[in-house]
């Protein structure tokens, strides 16, 4: 089902540009930098990006802007363009920053020559603290008056390699007293030897960002630019490129509010820093925001597309509850996922006065919201597991699980009565003892009694071990309140790794194939973890919360 939404200020934007003329047509851009794994803020652009040339029948690049060969890797190349496909989108064309190049080079010569950049020798903190500050203009650089001639030979030079790292840095000149910061003086290229994943080591000088970017959406037609609100103090200096590189398109900005979710960390650094001090088991690890993070989780692409569109797109920043992205996900589920029974913490029940020997098969509906999903035969004997939870020694009032002298319904069987129980030398109860009432078959329409407690339950000799990981979110709510670091709110319980039991029905479940555990919530086969002797589950969701979409 598409829930997206009817309008919003993007939409308004290109509606009104086809209207007047000033375009004719629709080019988007989805632009990662390739030095990590994208998340959920990512999916947010991708989404957006994708779906608003979809709509007015336009085109969307991929485009990696690699223009910092220290961080960028083609590891990441690759798990951005599988993130971009699994969560539905196509694009019109491939491109690398890089394949420009050559182009941006002859760009920052044309400025040179036109008095409109020059070559620094200042170094890179010396340049941060002569730009000033908000309320004291910047100092002009010792070098900003270099002739036309030297300022281009000084940049062949760089260009050829005969400057170190951090030696020169060739800048914008624009005005050291400008009120935005960002345009005074801009570096525009910096020396770096390193090798490049995309063109090896034919370059030893890079584009920054702020320079490269406008030229990029420039060389491709890109109509509309939409970037997250960080950059729109960045505006007047893409504007400022686009204008004195000469280019011939004009692309334009355009900044909405990023995505913000409560107990999640949106910073790409610092997920860097998580994976790197092995806080987590890599960038896919499901505790992570990362789009490979939540699909190794569970999650689906439909319903963090419905996420995206719910939130919408606005102007100004604010925080997501992280229980709406939750609510997604159970919705998607809720008609897809097979029911099933696990027990996570397995409690012995021995039933005295059903035949030994004997396994009889029951059937059990598969979703009872979605009654085309069928039934599935599951066995039944005198031998079963139980939750330890749903048996209390000295129960409490209005407990109607079982005890003692206790009746309730075994899910898809019969109403079991606890008669005894076993401990072990500790004390703990490791063994129940009860009998069945075999008049009360479900599916039979038996109306004799009532009972007030139903829990599940696996036939013990045909029970297949597994493993559950239960999450909880990485980081504590505190994250945003404090100035110390963010590893100070890694929460120490946002794993914990139960052993368990399944039905036997689950012995062919395959990577990704998710289920709905009776009582515990959506789990899905573990992709790091599995293989056809361990059953590894992981829990996506439990399955219920208080959270209510906002009414809009």
């Amino acid at each position: 089902m598409d829930n997206r939404p009817t309008s919003n200020f993007l939409k308004n934007i290109i509606t009104e540009d086809l209207k007047s003329g000033k375009v004719d047509h629709i080019i988007t851009r989805f632009p990662p930098e390739p030095n990590g794994y994208l998340h959920i803020g990512h999916a947010k652009s991708i989404i957006l990006n994708f779906e608003l040339a979809d709509e007015f029948k336009g085109k969307t690049n991929l485009r990696f802007d690699d223009t910092n060969p220290t961080k960028e890797d083609t590891e990441y190349v690759e798990s951005i363009k599988e993130d971009v496909r699994w969560l539905g989108y196509e694009w019109d064309n491939l491109f690398f920053a890089s394949d420009y190049f050559e182009e941006m080079y002859k760009r920052a010569v044309l400025l040179i020559k036109k008095g409109k950049a020059y070559v620094c020798d200042l170094k890179a903190d010396e340049i941060r603290q002569m730009r000033g500050s908000l309320t004291e203009v910047g100092q002009k650089s010792p070098y900003r008056d270099r002739s036309a001639e030297e300022n281009l030979d000084l940049f062949e030079r760089m260009k050829k390699g005969e400057f170190k790292d951090g030696e020169k840095v060739l800048r914008a000149k624009i005005d050291m007293a400008s009120p935005n910061i960002n345009m005074r003086d801009p570096v525009l290229y910096r020396i770096a030897h390193a090798s490049h994943h995309n063109t090896g080591d034919k370059w030893c000088i890079y584009p920054m960002y702020d320079f490269a970017h406008p030229l990029e959406d420039a060389i491709e037609g890109v109509t509309h630019s939409i970037c997250t609100l960080e950059f729109e103090d960045h505006r007047p200096l893409y504007d400022w490129v686009i204008r004195e590189c000469e280019m011939e398109e004009v692309p334009h900005q355009y900044e909405f509010a990023r995505l913000n979710i409560t107990n999640t960390v949106m910073s790409k650094r610092k997920l860097k820093q998580l994976v790197d001090e092995k806080v987590v088991d890599g960038w896919d690890d499901p505790r992570m925001p990362t789009i490979s993070g939540l699909r190794r989780r569970g999650y689906t692409p439909e319903a963090i597309r419905n996420f995206a569109r719910e939130i919408g797109v606005a102007k100004a920043d604010s925080v997501v509850d992280s229980k709406m992205l939750e609510h997604f996900i159970r919705e998607d589920l809720k008609l897809k996922a097979p029911r099933t029974m696990a027990v996570l913490e397995p409690l012995k029940v021995i039933i005295t006065n059903y035949p030994e020997d004997t396994v009889e098969m029951l059937e059990a509906e598969n979703n009872p919201e979605n009654p085309d999903m069928g039934s599935r035969q599951i066995p039944f004997s005198r031998e079963l597991y139980i939750e330890q939870e749903d048996f209390m020694e000295n129960p409490p009032p209005k407990y109607h699980r079982l005890f003692v002298g206790n009746e309730v319904r075994l899910k898809n069987a019969y109403f079991i009565k606890c008669n005894d129980f076993v401990k072990d030398e500790r004390g703990k109860v490791i063994e129940l003892h009860c009998t069945y009432d075999p008049e009360t078959k479900s599916g039979t329409g038996f109306t004799g009694r009532k009972v007030k407690g139903t829990i599940h339950w696996v036939e013990a000799s045909q029970a297949l071990p597994a493993e559950f990981r239960l999450y909880e979110p990485l980081i504590l709510d505190q994250e945003e309140e404090d100035d110390g670091s963010f590893l100070d709110y890694i929460n120490p319980k946002s794993l914990e790794t139960v052993q368990g039991l399944v039905e036997p029905g689950l012995k062919t479940a395959k990577v990704q194939d998710k289920f709905q555990f009776v009582r515990h919530g959506y789990f899905t086969i573990d992709s790091s973890h599995f293989n056809q002797d361990r059953l590894v589950f992981n829990r996506i969701v439990s399955l219920k919360s208080s959270y209510q979409l906002p009414k809009s």
